[in-house]
Protein backbone atom coordinates (compact mmCIF):
# COMPACT_ATOMS: atom_id res chain seq x y z
CA UNK A 1 0.00 0.00 0.00
CA UNK A 2 1.00 3.46 -0.30
CA UNK A 3 0.60 6.09 1.75
CA UNK A 4 0.83 10.05 0.65
CA UNK A 5 0.85 13.59 2.61
CA UNK A 6 -0.65 16.09 0.58
CA UNK A 7 0.26 19.64 2.01
CA UNK A 8 -1.66 22.93 -0.08
CA UNK A 9 0.50 26.05 0.58
CA UNK A 10 -1.04 28.87 -0.96
CA UNK A 11 0.47 32.65 -1.47
CA UNK A 12 -2.30 35.41 -1.78
CA UNK A 13 -3.93 35.89 -4.89
CA UNK A 14 -3.13 39.74 -6.46
CA UNK A 15 -5.12 40.95 -9.29
CA UNK A 16 -2.02 40.61 -11.40
CA UNK A 17 -0.95 37.36 -10.65
CA UNK A 18 -2.17 34.24 -8.80
CA UNK A 19 0.88 32.07 -7.31
CA UNK A 20 0.21 28.50 -5.40
CA UNK A 21 2.73 27.04 -3.75
CA UNK A 22 2.15 22.88 -3.77
CA UNK A 23 3.73 20.05 -1.74
CA UNK A 24 3.63 16.52 -2.29
CA UNK A 25 5.29 13.66 -0.21
CA UNK A 26 5.65 10.41 -1.15
CA UNK A 27 5.42 8.75 2.31
CA UNK A 28 5.65 5.27 2.68
CA UNK A 29 4.62 2.97 5.97
CA UNK A 30 6.15 -0.39 7.01
CA UNK A 31 4.84 -2.34 4.32
CA UNK A 32 2.64 -5.56 5.36
CA UNK A 33 3.72 -9.05 5.53
CA UNK A 34 4.67 -10.38 1.79
CA UNK A 35 4.45 -6.39 0.31
CA UNK A 36 6.78 -5.39 -1.34
CA UNK A 37 9.16 -2.23 0.58
CA UNK A 38 9.88 1.08 -1.08
CA UNK A 39 13.06 2.35 -2.63
CA UNK A 40 12.32 5.87 -1.86
CA UNK A 41 10.90 9.00 -0.42
CA UNK A 42 10.46 12.01 -2.56
CA UNK A 43 9.17 15.46 -1.67
CA UNK A 44 8.10 17.06 -4.44
CA UNK A 45 7.79 21.21 -3.70
CA UNK A 46 5.92 23.36 -6.43
CA UNK A 47 5.54 26.43 -6.65
CA UNK A 48 3.47 27.58 -10.10
CA UNK A 49 1.24 30.55 -11.39
CA UNK A 50 -0.08 31.30 -14.60
CA UNK A 51 1.56 28.76 -17.26
CA UNK A 52 4.63 28.29 -15.91
CA UNK A 53 5.82 26.46 -12.36
CA UNK A 54 9.28 25.54 -10.95
CA UNK A 55 9.55 22.47 -8.40
CA UNK A 56 12.24 21.31 -5.92
CA UNK A 57 12.42 18.11 -6.03
CA UNK A 58 13.90 15.67 -2.70
CA UNK A 59 14.59 12.35 -3.10
CA UNK A 60 15.32 10.20 -0.42
CA UNK A 61 16.62 6.64 -0.79
CA UNK A 62 15.20 4.25 1.56
CA UNK A 63 16.79 0.89 -0.76
CA UNK A 64 20.78 0.07 -0.95
CA UNK A 65 23.73 2.28 -1.33
CA UNK A 66 23.83 3.11 -5.02
CA UNK A 67 26.66 4.90 -7.02
CA UNK A 68 24.18 6.56 -9.61
CA UNK A 69 20.56 7.19 -9.82
CA UNK A 70 17.17 7.71 -12.22
CA UNK A 71 14.10 9.31 -10.81
CA UNK A 72 11.29 8.82 -12.79
CA UNK A 73 7.40 9.95 -12.63
CA UNK A 74 4.22 10.57 -14.45
CA UNK A 75 2.71 14.05 -14.90
CA UNK A 76 -0.93 13.91 -14.87
CA UNK A 77 -1.61 17.33 -16.39
CA UNK A 78 -0.41 18.86 -19.36
CA UNK A 79 3.45 20.01 -17.43
CA UNK A 80 6.36 20.59 -19.99
CA UNK A 81 9.79 20.43 -17.91
CA UNK A 82 12.06 23.47 -19.59
CA UNK A 83 15.15 23.53 -17.54
CA UNK A 84 16.50 21.87 -15.08
CA UNK A 85 19.28 22.49 -12.56
CA UNK A 86 21.62 19.48 -10.44
CA UNK A 87 20.25 16.60 -12.87
CA UNK A 88 19.72 16.21 -16.22
CA UNK A 89 15.93 15.72 -16.81
CA UNK A 90 14.16 14.85 -20.12
CA UNK A 91 10.46 14.65 -20.76
CA UNK A 92 8.57 11.82 -22.83
CA UNK A 93 4.82 12.60 -23.45
CA UNK A 94 3.81 12.70 -19.54
CA UNK A 95 6.52 10.38 -18.37
CA UNK A 96 9.94 12.61 -16.91
CA UNK A 97 13.46 11.05 -16.18
CA UNK A 98 15.62 12.70 -13.88
CA UNK A 99 19.49 11.72 -14.07
CA UNK A 100 21.94 12.42 -11.26
CA UNK A 101 24.44 15.32 -12.33
CA UNK A 102 27.52 13.11 -11.21
CA UNK A 103 28.95 14.60 -8.58
CA UNK A 104 25.72 14.15 -6.48
CA UNK A 105 25.17 10.44 -8.02
CA UNK A 106 26.13 8.40 -5.20
CA UNK A 107 23.24 7.41 -2.26
CA UNK A 108 23.72 5.83 0.53
CA UNK A 109 21.03 3.87 2.49
CA UNK A 110 18.90 7.07 4.24
CA UNK A 111 20.46 9.71 2.04
CA UNK A 112 19.36 12.09 -0.05
CA UNK A 113 19.73 14.47 -3.44
CA UNK A 114 18.21 17.64 -4.55
CA UNK A 115 17.41 19.20 -7.65
CA UNK A 116 14.84 21.41 -9.67
CA UNK A 117 13.00 21.90 -12.67
CA UNK A 118 10.97 24.43 -14.52
CA UNK A 119 8.45 23.88 -17.06
CA UNK A 120 5.19 25.30 -18.42
CA UNK A 121 1.53 24.40 -18.71
CA UNK A 122 -1.62 25.02 -20.37
CA UNK A 123 -4.97 23.71 -18.71
CA UNK A 124 -3.76 21.98 -16.04
CA UNK A 125 -1.08 21.47 -13.56
CA UNK A 126 -1.99 18.74 -10.97
CA UNK A 127 0.96 16.87 -9.07
CA UNK A 128 2.40 14.29 -10.26
CA UNK A 129 2.14 10.93 -9.55
CA UNK A 130 4.78 7.38 -9.93
CA UNK A 131 7.69 8.21 -8.92
CA UNK A 132 10.21 5.64 -9.31
CA UNK A 133 13.79 5.59 -8.07
CA UNK A 134 16.47 2.99 -10.60
CA UNK A 135 12.94 1.36 -11.71
CA UNK A 136 12.02 0.32 -8.41
CA UNK A 137 8.71 2.45 -6.94
CA UNK A 138 9.09 4.93 -4.62
CA UNK A 139 5.06 4.17 -3.88
CA UNK A 140 5.00 0.21 -3.25
CA UNK A 141 2.89 -2.04 -5.22
CA UNK A 142 0.09 0.25 -5.66
CA UNK A 143 -3.14 0.84 -3.42
CA UNK A 144 -5.25 4.17 -3.18
CA UNK A 145 -4.10 7.22 -1.76
CA UNK A 146 -5.65 8.45 2.00
CA UNK A 147 -8.85 9.18 2.24
CA UNK A 148 -8.45 11.48 4.87
CA UNK A 149 -8.08 15.65 3.12
CA UNK A 150 -4.59 16.70 2.95
CA UNK A 151 -3.33 18.94 5.33
CA UNK A 152 -2.75 22.05 4.93
CA UNK A 153 -0.05 24.35 6.59
CA UNK A 154 1.51 27.67 6.12
CA UNK A 155 4.32 27.99 3.42
CA UNK A 156 7.84 28.01 5.12
CA UNK A 157 9.30 31.55 6.12
CA UNK A 158 12.60 29.66 3.54
CA UNK A 159 12.53 27.51 0.49
CA UNK A 160 14.48 24.66 1.19
CA UNK A 161 17.95 25.08 -0.42
CA UNK A 162 18.56 22.81 -3.67
CA UNK A 163 21.99 20.87 -3.69
CA UNK A 164 24.50 23.19 -4.44
CA UNK A 165 27.34 22.08 -7.05
CA UNK A 166 30.53 20.10 -5.88
CA UNK A 167 32.43 22.74 -4.42
CA UNK A 168 32.37 27.18 -3.50
CA UNK A 169 35.78 27.14 -4.38
CA UNK A 170 36.98 28.53 -7.94
CA UNK A 171 38.74 25.57 -9.38
CA UNK A 172 39.63 26.77 -12.95
CA UNK A 173 37.53 29.62 -12.88
CA UNK A 174 38.93 32.99 -15.27
CA UNK A 175 38.18 35.21 -12.75
CA UNK A 176 38.83 34.53 -8.45
CA UNK A 177 38.67 36.65 -6.79
CA UNK A 178 38.46 37.93 -2.32
CA UNK A 179 40.14 41.25 -2.93
CA UNK A 180 42.59 39.96 -0.40
CA UNK A 181 45.43 41.28 -2.41
CA UNK A 182 44.29 44.70 -2.43
CA UNK A 183 46.69 46.60 -0.60
CA UNK A 184 45.17 49.89 -0.18
CA UNK A 185 41.88 51.23 -0.74
CA UNK A 186 41.91 51.94 -4.01
CA UNK A 187 41.17 49.19 -6.60
CA UNK A 188 44.74 47.59 -8.16
CA UNK A 189 45.75 44.62 -9.45
CA UNK A 190 43.18 43.22 -11.71
CA UNK A 191 40.77 45.27 -10.57
CA UNK A 192 40.32 49.36 -11.98
CA UNK A 193 37.65 51.86 -11.63
CA UNK A 194 36.10 52.75 -14.72
CA UNK A 195 33.00 54.83 -15.57
CA UNK A 196 31.75 53.58 -18.73
CA UNK A 197 29.94 56.71 -19.80
CA UNK A 198 29.85 59.84 -17.57
CA UNK A 199 31.98 59.94 -13.86
CA UNK A 200 30.24 61.76 -10.93
CA UNK A 201 30.31 61.93 -7.13
CA UNK A 202 29.66 57.83 -6.93
CA UNK A 203 32.92 55.80 -5.70
CA UNK A 204 34.57 52.74 -5.00
CA UNK A 205 36.88 51.77 -2.77
CA UNK A 206 38.91 48.60 -0.93
CA UNK A 207 36.94 48.03 2.46
CA UNK A 208 39.04 46.54 5.20
CA UNK A 209 36.14 46.76 8.09
CA UNK A 210 33.05 44.53 5.99
CA UNK A 211 33.86 41.59 3.98
CA UNK A 212 31.89 38.31 3.41
CA UNK A 213 35.05 36.20 3.82
CA UNK A 214 38.77 37.37 5.14
CA UNK A 215 39.33 40.94 5.95
CA UNK A 216 38.58 42.65 2.60
CA UNK A 217 35.97 43.43 -0.18
CA UNK A 218 34.94 46.03 -2.62
CA UNK A 219 32.92 49.04 -1.45
CA UNK A 220 30.84 51.43 -3.64
CA UNK A 221 28.80 54.08 -3.17
CA UNK A 222 26.57 54.47 -5.84
CA UNK A 223 24.90 57.95 -6.31
CA UNK A 224 21.26 58.27 -8.31
CA UNK A 225 21.46 60.05 -11.21
CA UNK A 226 22.40 59.12 -15.24
CA UNK A 227 25.74 60.39 -15.31
CA UNK A 228 27.09 59.00 -11.54
CA UNK A 229 28.70 55.58 -12.81
CA UNK A 230 30.87 54.24 -10.74
CA UNK A 231 32.58 50.46 -11.51
CA UNK A 232 35.34 48.41 -11.09
CA UNK A 233 36.15 45.95 -14.44
CA UNK A 234 38.63 43.22 -14.17
CA UNK A 235 41.26 42.51 -16.30
CA UNK A 236 40.03 39.18 -17.78
CA UNK A 237 38.77 38.96 -21.13
CA UNK A 238 35.93 36.90 -20.90
CA UNK A 239 35.42 36.26 -24.87
CA UNK A 240 36.58 32.82 -25.05
CA UNK A 241 34.58 31.25 -21.72
CA UNK A 242 31.46 29.14 -22.15
CA UNK A 243 30.23 27.92 -23.94
CA UNK A 244 27.93 28.63 -20.54
CA UNK A 245 29.01 31.55 -18.69
CA UNK A 246 28.86 31.15 -14.95
CA UNK A 247 29.36 33.77 -12.47
CA UNK A 248 29.06 33.97 -8.41
CA UNK A 249 29.48 36.76 -6.05
CA UNK A 250 28.59 37.81 -2.60
CA UNK A 251 26.75 41.09 -2.52
CA UNK A 252 25.57 43.02 0.77
CA UNK A 253 23.90 46.57 0.22
CA UNK A 254 21.78 49.01 2.39
CA UNK A 255 18.74 50.66 0.51
CA UNK A 256 16.51 48.33 -1.36
CA UNK A 257 16.02 48.07 -4.77
CA UNK A 258 14.19 51.38 -5.86
CA UNK A 259 11.24 51.40 -8.31
CA UNK A 260 13.63 53.52 -10.89
CA UNK A 261 16.10 51.33 -12.80
CA UNK A 262 19.57 50.47 -11.75
CA UNK A 263 22.19 48.56 -12.35
CA UNK A 264 25.22 47.26 -10.42
CA UNK A 265 26.54 44.10 -12.50
CA UNK A 266 27.11 45.39 -16.01
CA UNK A 267 29.30 43.07 -19.03
CA UNK A 268 30.34 44.42 -22.22
CA UNK A 269 28.74 42.20 -25.09
CA UNK A 270 30.23 41.66 -28.45
CA UNK A 271 26.95 40.63 -29.59
CA UNK A 272 25.25 43.65 -28.84
CA UNK A 273 28.37 45.92 -30.14
CA UNK A 274 29.92 46.15 -26.92
CA UNK A 275 26.55 47.71 -25.32
CA UNK A 276 26.10 45.89 -21.76
CA UNK A 277 24.19 42.99 -20.90
CA UNK A 278 23.35 44.29 -17.40
CA UNK A 279 21.80 42.31 -13.36
CA UNK A 280 20.75 45.35 -11.80
CA UNK A 281 17.15 46.18 -10.43
CA UNK A 282 13.37 48.14 -11.51
CA UNK A 283 10.41 48.51 -9.44
CA UNK A 284 11.39 47.06 -6.27
CA UNK A 285 13.01 43.47 -7.93
CA UNK A 286 16.09 41.85 -9.52
CA UNK A 287 15.98 42.29 -13.42
CA UNK A 288 18.03 41.81 -16.51
CA UNK A 289 18.40 44.51 -18.85
CA UNK A 290 20.18 44.69 -22.47
CA UNK A 291 21.79 47.87 -23.60
CA UNK A 292 21.28 48.06 -26.94
CA UNK A 293 17.43 48.07 -26.73
CA UNK A 294 16.55 48.21 -23.22
CA UNK A 295 14.86 45.24 -23.25
CA UNK A 296 14.01 43.81 -19.52
CA UNK A 297 13.53 40.38 -18.07
CA UNK A 298 11.13 40.11 -16.15
CA UNK A 299 8.60 42.06 -18.12
CA UNK A 300 7.82 44.92 -15.90
CA UNK A 301 4.08 44.43 -15.58
CA UNK A 302 3.43 43.71 -12.17
CA UNK A 303 3.03 39.92 -12.77
CA UNK A 304 6.37 39.91 -14.15
CA UNK A 305 7.87 42.00 -11.69
CA UNK A 306 6.17 39.33 -8.55
CA UNK A 307 7.96 36.37 -10.91
CA UNK A 308 11.72 37.92 -9.49
CA UNK A 309 12.72 38.33 -6.39
CA UNK A 310 14.36 41.54 -4.30
CA UNK A 311 17.61 41.84 -3.07
CA UNK A 312 17.35 41.72 0.50
CA UNK A 313 19.04 44.41 2.43
CA UNK A 314 21.77 44.59 5.20
CA UNK A 315 23.73 40.77 4.73
CA UNK A 316 25.28 39.07 2.43
CA UNK A 317 23.55 37.45 -0.58
CA UNK A 318 24.75 35.14 -2.71
CA UNK A 319 24.05 35.80 -6.46
CA UNK A 320 24.65 33.74 -9.32
CA UNK A 321 23.99 33.37 -12.97
CA UNK A 322 24.55 31.68 -16.11
CA UNK A 323 24.94 32.66 -19.51
CA UNK A 324 24.41 30.06 -22.49
CA UNK A 325 25.96 32.04 -25.46
CA UNK A 326 25.82 29.32 -27.76
CA UNK A 327 21.82 29.10 -26.61
CA UNK A 328 20.89 32.44 -25.80
CA UNK A 329 19.26 31.15 -22.48
CA UNK A 330 19.88 33.08 -19.15
CA UNK A 331 19.26 31.04 -14.94
CA UNK A 332 19.62 33.37 -12.31
CA UNK A 333 19.63 32.26 -8.56
CA UNK A 334 19.55 34.04 -5.21
CA UNK A 335 21.04 31.91 -2.89
CA UNK A 336 20.27 28.33 -4.06
CA UNK A 337 16.43 29.41 -5.36
CA UNK A 338 16.41 30.12 -9.17
CA UNK A 339 14.57 33.02 -9.68
CA UNK A 340 11.29 32.20 -12.16
CA UNK A 341 11.48 35.54 -13.58
CA UNK A 342 15.23 35.54 -13.92
CA UNK A 343 14.57 32.63 -16.37
CA UNK A 344 14.67 32.55 -20.35
CA UNK A 345 15.14 29.56 -22.28
CA UNK A 346 14.13 30.71 -25.54
CA UNK A 347 10.11 29.09 -24.99
CA UNK A 348 8.13 32.61 -24.82
CA UNK A 349 6.52 32.46 -20.92
CA UNK A 350 4.02 35.56 -20.53
CA UNK A 351 4.75 38.21 -18.43
CA UNK A 352 8.87 37.08 -18.19
CA UNK A 353 10.71 37.21 -21.77
CA UNK A 354 8.34 39.02 -24.42
CA UNK A 355 10.72 42.07 -24.95
CA UNK A 356 13.57 39.60 -24.17
CA UNK A 357 13.30 37.02 -26.61
CA UNK A 358 12.12 40.26 -29.49
CA UNK A 359 15.27 40.03 -30.83
CA UNK A 360 17.38 37.00 -31.61
CA UNK A 361 21.15 35.89 -30.75
CA UNK A 362 22.87 34.71 -27.91
CA UNK A 363 25.37 37.22 -25.49
CA UNK A 364 29.05 37.31 -25.66
CA UNK A 365 29.93 39.03 -22.41
CA UNK A 366 33.63 40.33 -22.88
CA UNK A 367 34.52 41.60 -19.65
CA UNK A 368 32.80 41.80 -15.93
CA UNK A 369 32.54 45.19 -14.02
CA UNK A 370 31.01 45.66 -10.94
CA UNK A 371 29.64 48.97 -9.20
CA UNK A 372 26.74 51.03 -9.62
CA UNK A 373 24.64 52.73 -12.50
CA UNK A 374 21.49 54.90 -11.60
CA UNK A 375 19.36 56.06 -14.44
CA UNK A 376 16.27 58.25 -12.06
CA UNK A 377 16.32 58.13 -8.43
CA UNK A 378 18.64 55.68 -6.26
CA UNK A 379 21.42 56.11 -3.68
CA UNK A 380 22.92 52.88 -2.04
CA UNK A 381 26.20 51.81 -1.04
CA UNK A 382 27.42 48.15 -1.82
CA UNK A 383 29.85 45.50 -1.13
CA UNK A 384 31.18 42.73 -3.41
CA UNK A 385 33.09 39.74 -2.38
CA UNK A 386 34.37 36.27 -3.29
CA UNK A 387 33.58 36.90 -6.76
CA UNK A 388 34.14 34.43 -9.66
CA UNK A 389 33.97 33.87 -13.17
CA UNK A 390 34.29 30.29 -15.07
CA UNK A 391 33.32 27.81 -17.65
CA UNK A 392 31.66 25.46 -14.80
CA UNK A 393 28.88 26.30 -11.82
CA UNK A 394 30.34 27.13 -9.09
CA UNK A 395 28.37 26.66 -5.89
CA UNK A 396 27.68 29.60 -3.03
Amino acid sequence: MRTRLLRLLRRPWTAAVAAVALVVSVLVAMPASGAAAAACRVDYTLDAWAGGYTARVRVTNLGPAVNDWRLTWTYTGDQQVTSAWNATVTQTGASVLAVDAGWNGALATGGTAEFGVQGTWRSADPLPDDFALNGSSCGGDGGTPPTTPPTTTAPPTTPPATTPPPSAECGDAVICSDFEDQAGPEPSGDWRFTAPDCQGTGTVAVDSAVSHGGGRSLRVDGRAGYCNHAFVAHAADLSSVGPVLYVRMWVRHTTALPTSHVTFVSMPDSAQGGRALRVGGQNGALQWNRGSDDATLPAQSPAGVALSRPLPTDGWRCLRFAVDTSAGHLDTWLGDEQVPGLHADGVPTQDVDQQWLARGGAPRPTALRLGWESYATGDDTLWFDDVAVGSAPIGC
